[in-house]
């Protein structure tokens, strides 16, 4: 026994079992030791079992050894016997006696309830138990009549015998992609993750995980793919042994007994053969295993052994007949039975043939075992009975293991017959081991008797000789309205009789009543034997074969118990349970339907319309009706919908492609739009494709402009393929196109004649219906002219629905989609006429004249079509000459174009083109709505009306006034009986109308009025139908206040057939478009009065909102009338005698209103009237050119116009809006209006408006017709290189006519200044200057060593006045005496023709000589400047410079130190001359212009002989000077020249900011190259680690870029900073430069691709700045809104919250946020993170800020309630109490206070 006995520490913990060693396990076992061991173990079986109150109190008398549990453990091999026939014989009787005996001791078997619920009985104090008393040891008679408990309790597997370590046999009952749920003993089920089947199985998943690159995700998710099918692996009743991982209680803390448990299960062999060794593998034990390679005759298996040298061999003829041995995947895991081992025990010989092995009557159950440990579940074994009781029968295995079966597994719950007779004691009866018992102190084993489980197989039920599975004949969820009870387990439960034979119910007491039933018992009460119940099905377990039922009413009543008893299309009624919450708002509603079922109904699907506030609408506790979309029981998900046009459809529910036929009809939810369709949804998985083509007769390009996403569109089937689940719809409707239709199509010949009518207008189709045959048909907008684009609109505003288009032809026909199109060009209807027209390739001749239209243009060549979709290729080389030059050739697409066969090729069906000349649409039926059933009307207005019927068309009633609005009374016929008054139906004259902005402010709530019926109002489309078309239970009546009206019968009713031309009418304003007003002249009579014929008051149309607000009266007479369009034209001016405006009734001089329709930057295009309208050129605009700017106009603006031209054969008009023409204006005219020639003579000084740019001049606009011609010599007096740099068209200009041909329209002018100017002063020259002469000049910049002096008047000339020549005493600063902007006066000192150099004085000396003269005296006396009196200085000598002059920005200075050394000659340059650039410290040559200070490599004369200046260097070198340092200057002023920049770029060459004020410094002398090749130095010099430098130096190359750039040139730079920086934070830079410069489309664009890009989108701050973006600057807050939703699927996981908060938090701060919608957000927040302490202060402090009072009170409040703690509630008190003192509300204040005590109080 030693080898075999093991405490109840080791049974609980498997791995700290200690091993058994051979020798010991093969150890005989002496019979001496084995009733003292058997005694032993009974006294321990006793000890264990539970008792009541007085359990361990009582003496118990040691049971008397029975010479049957002596029986001999040895395991003897070959079936022969130790024992003797005396012995056997002495065996038997001694067996009989102990049986009587315990028999008589027994006083009630505790019986094990229902697995469902857990030990009710034994929890039961025993009545009879309370009675006895131990009286001690006094004699035998007592001790036998003492009834004792019994020593093997028959043990039953329930919950809370399920510990971690237990092993349990179970059926496979649902397979998912996460799990397999396992049907175990006595109702318990359990699951199986993906993880815990097989070794195999996780390696398999390990390398799928690592394929993917290592990413951590949800095993089960990656399960989901088609890689690992749990279904393959597994399959539906397969037996498995399961070892129990865990068993999770989620009890809530009140301790409901209702909590979910679940149970794990692991079926890996290394867990389920726990405690199998090597040695322990025998033939006929059970043992699981899984496969780890699959061979070409049969499995290898794992079977899980510590010795991994051991493996297992399934013959493929072993499976069975369920498994496919070919398709049999590695890690699939079955329960085999062992039926051999190979010599070295190394291979284990296996079968999982159940029709085999579950044939247990003479084999394959265990006879030998080494140990206990392979008595585990699967393994059949043979008992031998030791006590039979109504509770169940327990017994020995081998003499030596305990097992029990409980009431269900040993047969008696089916069984009719008494247990007691089936099973005698000592009988030997065949089992199945079915689960363990590890907790015992005892081993112990659970074992079922259970035909089924003894033949692994699945329960059946025979339905006359065919054995069907249970659930075949009774479902799940079924109710038995006749359930009989045939046997009661007393206080536990029922067993009833479903009508399935062979399977019964089970009713636990639980659930027979809603009440708690107290006792149960056999011969009486409700449910004794024999009664019948009515019972419903809510699980069955194939394990126990058993129907699980239950009586309960609410079960009974309860529409669904599971997922699956929802039917898909099905409607259904529930009640909101909540509200789902998103970022934009509310994102669905989840219904309940019954207990513990609910669904979703998506955003999408709350309603046919976009709701604003869905929450209003869906309140919790609200009853909806829906319609059930999909269900998902595996993720158990269901989706509802509330669409009306889907829960109302009475059209056939398609939840299966099998079941739909070409041609069936059915409505379907929009759910993706493409460009090239969009997919329907319909129910289940069921989708269609609904091509671009069939969404419509007309032609659509984009569906996302006619559709949106959630619509609901009825469609027809056009194909349907089942097997691949594919299916295509359309929006037409076959009915639609009849056989009659069908062969005219097929008899249409391309390139036919056809006449028709035009049926329906867009913007760029026109769809007819040809004659005779009926046929729809399109004419696209490039079809109708040859001309250009403006040519075909215009034509396309000339075609009027209805008209007669005749001599069409056909170009195209495509029969499968029933597509014609026609086309009205004036060439293919000649070609068509003169049979020219190609629509075929046979028709192809070479050298044939071929005219067609443009299909498609590339780099290339041109694509020509013609008739028939037939193309030819026109190359690049075939083109004429002035086409092939202009982009794209100046041809488009549809363009009509003229060519000529070149060449045919047969072959392969193609041929070449030169231009060269060498070379029924079916009305649908409304259904008619039933009628309003008789509904008693309450408490009518009238006081006499009973019914609805009583309210009949033009019944005279009253009415009650319950609310007034803009355009309608709504008034109460009865309490529940609703009515509304139009305001066309209230007034019968105009004079009625006091307040005609405001008609209805005369009346008053309350009010009753006399009214009439006159139908019933239909609010979706604002009409109202007649009495009969009663749609709903309760109508809403359509009534009128006007006493004179006549209505009798429907007939009287207004409709728009009855409105004629020309009749008046009172019109009420209902809506307020851009360009026109729609009004009403009755409840379902709507017309529309465009802006020009709104009022002859032109002031009243700049603001309609306020001159005609809604429902504002307007008398109105009826201007045209279209019925069949459903148009009314209406206009509210005076009739003119002259009758309606045409271009023919228009004349010169009319001044009229107009509408601006287009605004450019040359003109304003205003209408006159729909086919009227003419531009206003910049000549036009206003009397003084210098104001004339268009875009001060904006579009749908009202202008008072003049009719300056009227062109009435080319239908063009001249408009004016010059104040001298349109207003009676005083004000002096600057720039007359000049219409003619003749109105322009010679020498007249004229402005004008730059027109064109030529080569040969400009073309400037005088007039609306005249245009001047100004020759580039006449320009300008002084040379301009670059002429056309200098203008552009629409500027400005002045000048003087120089010559008018009024025969040939030529006007000539000059914009000379000494053309124009009489007292004209030629600027001074070069050429001009001599020495001696003094001019005055301003300074332009002045340096160390002298000043630069513009002269005035020049052109361009400029100098040099030395230091030397400033004063007559030495200068040591200059800039002392001079700035720039002085005014001076300068005499020339030399010039220097061959240099182009001019050197000034500025001595006074120079003047002195010259007081008196005339010329300069008045000068000097003006200006004040004679010279300084100051010390003599030295002047510099300058180095030489190129002949032709030089770029003076670019020069270099001389070195400081050579300044005071030097002499200096005083010349000039002119700016004018051609440059030579000097890069970086160069030293070319002396800069004249001041623009930088830098060292000269050439020699310098002394300063001491100014006349001579010419000084060796030896003598420099002599006489050094002292040089001064003047960095001090530079931290004083700041870099100021080239020079300095250089100096300080030497120490400080990592110094970004000195780069940029580099680069600045020559932006500001406009040298925007130099700055760009300063920045390229700055990126090459400093230091590669510097990374933050560099990326200045970047950002601000961008900016110079972006501002003096093109945006090819911001491409290229900012492309090469991605690659050397951060390439998210250039694209953050690049974004905010263009956000500074107001460049927000370019921001948009920038943000965009950052949001494409996926290393960037993980980062919350890239959709946190475009977010920011779309609200502030562009004000586009949907937009930031929808980037929400797409932020949270990019960033991760732990972000999404403050991503989310924000979002909340722009809501607030931005000017176009929605602070409504934030506290939406913050409240989801909330509901998520109740207790984040973070989130509600950011709440409180955003509502604070905004100044919400009641808001932050209500907050505060809702957070002291939450239940915080103490340290939080201070704090939050304390802010609360400064917040109510800052608002100074001492009764808040107190109330704080209050709160805060309570609190306080609460908390002790």
């Amino acid at each position: 026994m030693g080898a075999i006995k093991r405490t109840a520490e080791e049974v609980r913990n498997p791995a700290k079992r200690t091993k058994i060693s051979k020798d010991q396990g093969n150890a005989p076992f002496h019979r001496k030791s084995a009733p003292a061991a058997e005694s032993k173990s009974r006294t321990s079986n006793l000890s264990a079992l539970p008792s009541e109150k007085n359990e361990g109190k009582k003496e118990r008398r040691p049971a008397q050894s029975s010479v049957l549990k002596e029986e001999e453990r040895a395991f003897p091999r070959g079936g022969a016997s130790v024992l003797t026939p005396l012995e056997h014989k002495q065996i038997k009787i001694q067996a009989e006696k102990d049986v009587l005996f315990e028999q008589a001791q027994k006083d009630e078997v505790v019986q094990d309830e229902d697995s469902e619920m857990e030990d009710v009985v034994s929890k039961r104090k025993i009545p009879e138990a309370k009675k006895r008393k131990s009286k001690g040891k006094d004699s035998k008679a007592e001790a036998g009549s003492r009834q004792e408990e019994p020593r093997l309790r028959t043990e039953g597997l329930s919950y809370k015998r399920l510990f971690p370590g237990s092993v349990v046999l179970g059926q496979v009952t649902q397979i998912t992609a996460r799990d397999v749920s396992l049907a175990l003993p006595n109702n318990l089920t359990g699951y199986i993750p993906v993880t815990a089947v097989s070794d195999k199985l996780n390696q398999r998943i390990e390398a799928l995980l690592a394929e993917d690159g290592g990413k951590e995700e949800d095993v089960d998710s990656r399960a989901d793919g088609d890689d690992i099918d749990l279904k393959k692996l597994f399959h539906t009743g397969q037996y498995l042994r399961a070892y129990v991982t865990s068993t999770v209680d989620n009890t809530s803390a009140n301790g409901s007994s209702k909590a979910k448990r679940r149970i794990e299960l692991s079926v890996n062999p290394r867990q389920a053969n726990n405690g199998i060794a090597k040695s322990n593998l025998v033939a006929n034990s059970m043992i699981q295993a899984s496969v780890v390679s699959v061979e070409d005759h049969g499995l290898v298996m794992d079977l899980g052994l510590e010795d991994e040298t051991v493996k297992g061999f399934l013959s493929s003829k072993e499976l069975g007949h369920k498994v496919d041995h070919s398709r049999t995947e590695e890690g699939a895991v079955f329960l085999c039975m062992i039926t051999g081992l190979n010599q070295n025990g190394n291979i284990v010989k296996l079968s999982a043939d159940y029709q085999k092995i579950g044939i247990i009557k003479k084999s394959h159950f265990l006879t030998e075992a080494p140990t206990v440990d392979v008595f585990l579940p699967g393994t059949a074994v043979e008992i031998l009975t030791t006590e039979v009781s109504s509770s169940g029968i327990a017994g020995k295995i081998m003499g030596l293991l305990d097992a029990t079966a409980d009431f269900t597994h040993s047969g008696a719950g089916e069984s009719t017959k008494d247990i007691e007779s089936r099973y005698k004691i000592g009988s030997k009866i065949k089992a199945r081991v079915i689960c363990t018992f590890p907790n015992m102190d005892q081993p112990r084993v659970g074992v079922s008797m259970l035909g089924h489980v003894l033949a692994l197989s699945d329960r059946t039920s025979l339905d006359g000789d065919v054995e069907k599975d249970p659930l075949q004949k009774l479902a799940l969820s079924a109710t038995v309205e006749s359930a009989k009870v045939v046997k009661v387990q007393p206080g536990i439960g029922l067993f009833v009789d479903l009508g399935v034979k062979g399977v019964l119910g089970y009713a636990h007491i639980s659930r027979l009543a809603d009440k708690k039933v107290e006792n149960l018992s056999q011969t009486s009460g409700p449910y004794q034997l024999g009664s019948t119940h009515r019972a419903r099905v809510i699980g069955y377990n194939p394990v126990d074969g058993l129907y699980i039922v239950s009586l309960e009413p609410r079960i009974l009543d309860q529409p669904y118990l599971r997922i699956e008893d929802v039917e898909v299309g099905q409607i259904v009624k529930g009640k909101v349970e909540r509200l789902i919450l998103n970022a934009n708002g509310v994102g669905g509603v989840l219904v309940n339907l019954a207990e513990g079922i609910s669904g979703l109904v998506p955003e999408t699907h709350l309603a046919d319309v976009h709701l604003q506030h869905p929450e209003k609408k869906f309140r919790e506790g609200v009853t909806v009706t829906a319609r059930v979309l999909s269900t998902d029981p595996e993720k158990r998900q269901i989706r509802l919908t509330l669409k009306k046009t889907l829960v109302n459809s009475q059209s056939t529910v398609w939840k299966d492609y099998n079941g739909i036929s070409v041609g069936d009809q059915s409505p379907g939810t929009l759910v993706n739009i493409l460009p090239a369709g969009a997919v329907v949804q319909f129910y289940g998985t069921v989708r269609g494709f609904l091509p671009v083509s069939e969404m419509s007769e007309a032609y659509i390009q984009d569906p996302a402009e006619h559709f949106r996403l959630g619509q609901v569109v009825n469609v027809h089937v056009l194909s349907v393929n089942s097997e691949k689940g594919k299916m295509t719809v359309t929006c037409k409707d076959p009915a639609a196109f009849n056989l009659a239709q069908q062969t005219a199509l097929k008899e249409l010949k391309l390139g036919a004649l056809v006449n028709a009518n035009v049926a329906e207008k867009t913007n760029d189709t026109i769809n007819v219906e040809i004659e005779t045959s009926g046929l729809k048909a399109i004419i696209h907008l490039e079809q109708l002219t040859d001309g250009f684009e403006q040519k075909n609109i215009s034509a396309m505003n000339k075609i009027r629905v209805g008209q007669r288009l005749q001599d069409l032809v056909l170009i195209e026909k495509v029969e499968k989609r029933h597509l014609v199109v026609l086309t009205n060009k004036p060439s293919l209807v000649g070609a068509a006429k003169a049979g020219a027209l190609l629509t075929t390739f046979s028709e192809v001749k070479e050298g044939q004249k071929a005219p067609g239209f443009v299909r498609n243009v590339t780099p290339e060549s041109v694509y020509v079509q013609f008739a028939g979709g037939l193309v030819g290729l026109l190359l690049k080389s075939q083109l004429s000459a002035d086409i092939a030059k202009l982009p794209a050739y100046g041809l488009r697409k549809g363009q009509s174009i003229s060519t000529r066969v070149l060449s045919v090729d047969h072959a392969q069906q193609r041929f070449l083109l030169t231009m060269r000349d060498d070379a029924p649409k079916t009305e649908q039926k409304e259904s008619k709505p039933a009628s309003a059933a008789l509904i008693e009307v309450l408490n009518p207005v009238d006081g006499t009306s009973t019914s609805i019927e009583d309210f009949t068309i033009g019944k005279l009633t009253k009415a009650r006034i319950t609310a007034i609005k803009d355009t309608q009374l709504n008034v109460q016929l009865a309490d529940n009986l609703q009515g509304r008054i139009d305001v066309s139906e209230v007034f019968n004259e105009w004079e009625e109308i006091n307040d005609r902005k405001h008609p209805l402010r005369k009346f008053k709530p309350k009010q009753i009025i006399s009214v009439r019926i006159l139908g019933i109002h239909d609010a979706r489309n604002h009409r109202f139908l007649p009495i009969t078309h009663r749609q709903g239970r309760v109508p809403v009546f359509e009534l009128s206040a006007k006493t004179k009206i006549q209505l009798e019968s429907e007939a009287d009713v207004l409709t728009l057939d009855k409105v004629s031309p020309g009749s008046t009418w009172i019109a009420y304003v209902n809506n307020i478009a851009d360009c026109c007003l729609w009004v009403n002249i009755s409840p379902n009579v709507r017309g529309r009065v465009d802006l020009m014929d709104l009022s002859d008051d032109v002031s009243l149309l700049g603001n309609l909102e306020e001159n005609f607000p809604v429902g504002s009266a307007i008398r109105v007479h009826v201007k045209k009338v279209d019925p069949s369009a459903n148009r009314l034209d209406l206009s509210a001016i005076k009739t003119s005698s002259t009758g309606p405006l045409t271009l023919q009734s228009i004349t010169k001089g009319m001044i009229l209103p107009g509408l601006v329709t287009k605004v450019t930057e040359r003109s304003v295009m205003v209408q006159l009237r729909d086919s009227i309208s003419g531009p206003v050129t910049l000549t036009e605009l206003t009397d003084d050119y210098s104001q004339a700017n268009p875009t001060i106009h904006k579009k749908n603006e009202v202008l008072r116009v003049c009719i300056v031209d009227v062109d009435a054969p080319n239908k063009k008009l001249t408009l004016s809006t010059r104040p001298s023409k349109v207003l009676s204006s005083s004000l002096p005219v600057k720039d007359p209006q000049i219409l003619s020639l003749s109105q322009l003579k010679v020498s007249d000084v004229v402005r004008g408006f730059v027109k064109n740019v030529a080569d040969q001049g400009l073309f400037v606009s005088l007039g609306p017709s005249v245009t001047a011609f100004v020759r580039v010599s006449d320009l300008s007096d002084a040379y301009i290189k670059d002429w056309k740099s200098s203008f552009e068209v629409d500027q400005l200009v002045k000048g003087k006519i120089l010559n008018v041909d009024v025969p040939l329209n030529h006007v000539q002018m000059s914009l000379k200044a000494s053309i124009m100017d009489e007292n004209y002063v030629p600027p001074i020259s070069f050429s001009d200057l001599k020495p001696g002469q003094i001019l005055t000049g301003k300074v332009r910049k002045v340096e160390d060593f002298g000043a630069f002096i513009d002269v005035d008047n020049s052109v361009r000339v400029s100098g040099l006045c030395h230091r030397s020549e400033i004063a007559d005493q030495r200068v040591q600063d200059v800039r002392k005496v001079y700035e720039e902007g002085d005014v001076v006066k300068a005499v020339v000192l030399e010039v220097d023709t061959e240099k182009r150099r001019v050197s000034f004085g500025l001595k006074a000396s120079y003047f002195k000589d010259t007081a008196g003269d005339g010329e300069s005296g008045d000068e000097e006396s003006d200006s004040g400047v004679g010279g300084a009196e100051l010390e003599a200085v030295a002047s510099e000598d300058d180095d030489e410079m190129e002949d032709g002059g030089v770029d003076l920005d670019d020069v270099q200075s001389i070195d400081a130190a050579e300044e005071t050394s030097e002499a200096s000659d005083d010349e000039m340059d002119i700016d004018g001359a051609p440059v030579k650039p000097v890069n970086g410290l160069s030293t070319g040559g002396f800069d004249w212009t001041g623009a930088s200070v830098a060292q000269d490599k050439a020699g310098a004369g002394d300063e001491s002989d100014v006349e001579s200046r010419e000084v060796t260097k030896k003598k420099k070198r002599r006489n050094p000077e002292i040089k001064v340092d003047k960095t001090g200057d530079l931290d004083k002023y700041g870099p100021q020249s080239v020079a300095d920049f250089e100096r300080q770029l030497l120490g400080q060459p990592n110094s970004s900011l000195l780069w940029l004020q580099y680069m600045e410094f020559q932006i500001k002398l406009s040298e925007v190259d130099k700055a760009r090749d300063i920045a390229e130095r700055a990126l090459k010099t400093i230091h590669i680690r510097e990374e933050e430098e560099k990326m200045n130096v970047w950002t601000a190359l961008l900016n110079l870029e972006i501002e003096f750039g093109s945006e090819s040139s911001v491409e290229a730079v900012f492309k090469r900073a991605c690659q050397y920086n951060d390439a998210q934070e250039m694209h953050r830079k690049l974004a905010n430069s263009y956000i500074v410069t107001d460049r927000h489309q370019k921001a948009d664009e920038v943000f965009q691709n950052m949001t494409k890009i996926k290393a960037f989108t993980a980062d919350p701050k890239t959709w946190l700045e475009y977010a920011s973006f779309l609200f502030t600057k562009l004000a586009d807050p949907a937009r930031a809104r929808a980037l929400l939703p797409r932020a949270t699927q990019s960033v991760p996981q732990h972000a999404h919250r403050q991503l989310t908060e924000d979002f909340a938090r722009l809501e607030f701060s931005s000017p176009n946020g929605d602070a409504e919608r934030g506290r939406t957000i913050y409240e989801g927040l909330l509901s998520t993170f109740p207790k984040r302490r973070d989130i509600w202060e950011r709440f409180i402090d955003i509502e604070e800020a905004k100044g919400e009072r009641e808001n932050v009170r209500r907050l505060y409040g809702r957070v002291t309630g939450m239940g915080i703690k103490s340290r939080w509630a201070k704090d939050v008190f304390k802010k609360w109490l400064l917040f109510e003192e800052k608002a100074g509300d001492a009764k808040a204040v107190g109330h704080v206070k209050a709160k805060a005590a309570e609190f306080v109080a609460a908390q002790k």
